[in-house]
């Protein structure tokens, strides 16, 4: 039976499972190998005495894979929204297990080893990982590049930033309770969504296991849709924005309270504390670093928004602050404060300047005043434009989410 499904993003439906277990595949064009994939994927429910059913979530193949799919008896659904993620997301939503063991259906992954998968869950695991690196990668199986650099360097960064002990953030075998899946509203169509299901889950406190996992050279004759620099970039924009505060908040914090603390230090002793640096060249470096501090927090206060408003995630109670910042009105009126007082300091300096008829100022003097002047006039008007493309931000998610309802309420 073949049904028409338009991605969005998980939602938990009513009703109880069909099924123990559900073994999804995602499939665009895998004719070569479909056919052996479901059948390890009912050899192993057959040998395991699992009640299952293997669901195929088709993204738009041309090759016949839904045919080859329907004949070897697997149930198959078309997905309309392209992506890696999407055809997921819509294959979670209409599999009719309780537990779900996902995986490629290029022939990298054995279906018919899904034993560790199936017991974790039973023991109450709520997310399955498969470990290639534990398990082992064969010949030819992974580049050299996702091997040594790509996956070990994603996976730290989740490690570290989640405090995720997940040795293999990206491996594509991982099982799964569906309803816990469901509640993490996993929403990227993309490649990240195998980050988004990691870091969702780490962040709820879902119970996380891993089991070896054997990866071996797939049976395409093709190159994969997998593509490195794009998808590995994607992957760690994603990471990035669940991390604000590591990223942005508390380096441009400390950068702008230390540029701050100098260029006040240096006006309050202009003459200097022993060999302490008060020059005007120290101030022109602190004011920079103010500045350049005040607008990586500014990109913290986005970072938090734009997931807010893409529902993603909700903002860490760490991070409300920034939320309320970005669509609150206290960000606009501090900027333009700052703004005028840094202007009142440069005008004040081009008034004494006209004063003396336009001469020589004295360097040393003049610096004092117009380095602090301007960066409040940088400042300031970076809060007042940054106030604005929040504005922006919010009417441009607020018009893409009416526009995704309209469907839903012409229907009702």
């Amino acid at each position: 039976m073949t049904s028409m499904i338009s991605s969005g993003h998980l939602s938990a439906p009513s009703g109880a499972s069909l099924f123990e277990l559900t073994i999804l595949m995602p499939c665009l064009n895998e004719a070569r190998t479909l056919m052996t994939c479901i059948s390890k994927a009912t050899k192993f429910l057959a040998r395991a005495g699992v009640r299952g059913e293997v669901l195929v979530a088709d993204n738009g193949s041309t090759d016949g894979s839904q045919a080859i799919a329907a004949a070897c008896g697997a149930r198959v659904i078309d997905v309309s929204v392209r992506g890696y993620g999407a055809a997921l997301i819509a294959g979670v939503a209409a599999a009719k297990g309780r537990y779900i063991v996902m995986g490629d259906a290029d022939d990298s992954y054995d279906f018919d080893a899904l034993e560790p998968f199936i017991a974790e869950l039973r023991r109450g695991t709520q997310l399955v990982m498969g470990n290639r690196f534990q398990g082992g990668i064969r010949p030819a199986a992974m580049p050299p590049l996702h091997r040594y650099l790509g996956n070990p360097v994603l996976s730290f960064i989740g490690r570290l930033f989640f405090k995720s002990k997940i040795g293999d953030f990206h491996c594509g075998l991982r099982g799964f309770d569906r309803q816990a899946i469901l509640q993490l509203g996993l929403r990227c169509h993309g490649m990240e969504f195998a980050s988004e299901m990691v870091v969702k889950a780490s962040l709820h406190g879902l119970r996380i296991a891993e089991v070896p996992t054997i990866l071996s050279p797939d049976g395409r004759d093709r190159p994969p849709h997998l593509r490195t620099w794009r998808d590995g970039w994607r992957h760690l924009q994603f990471l990035l924005l669940f991390t604000p505060r590591w990223l942005f908040l508390y380096p441009g914090l400390a950068l702008a309270v230390i540029g701050f603390a100098q260029l006040l230090f240096t006006n309050l002793h202009p003459a200097g504390i022993g060999r302490w640096p008060v020059g005007i060249h120290t101030q022109l470096f602190a004011a920079a670093g103010m500045v350049l501090g005040y607008q990586t927090m500014l990109f913290a206060m986005g970072a938090v928004l734009a997931r807010h408003c893409a529902r993603l995630n909700t903002p860490h109670p760490r991070e409300q602050w920034a939320l309320r910042m970005a669509c609150g009105a206290g960000l606009p009126a501090g900027g333009a404060l700052a703004a005028l007082v840094g202007f009142a300091l440069c005008a004040s300096l081009t008034w004494q300047w006209g004063r003396s008829g336009f001469g020589v100022l004295d360097p040393e003097t003049a610096m004092r005043q117009i380095i602090p002047g301007v960066a409040l006039l940088l400042m300031g008007t970076q809060s007042l434009l940054g106030s604005i493309f929040f504005a922006a931000l919010r009417s441009a998610f607020d018009l893409r989410t009416n526009e995704a309802d309209l469907p839903a309420i012409a229907a009702r």
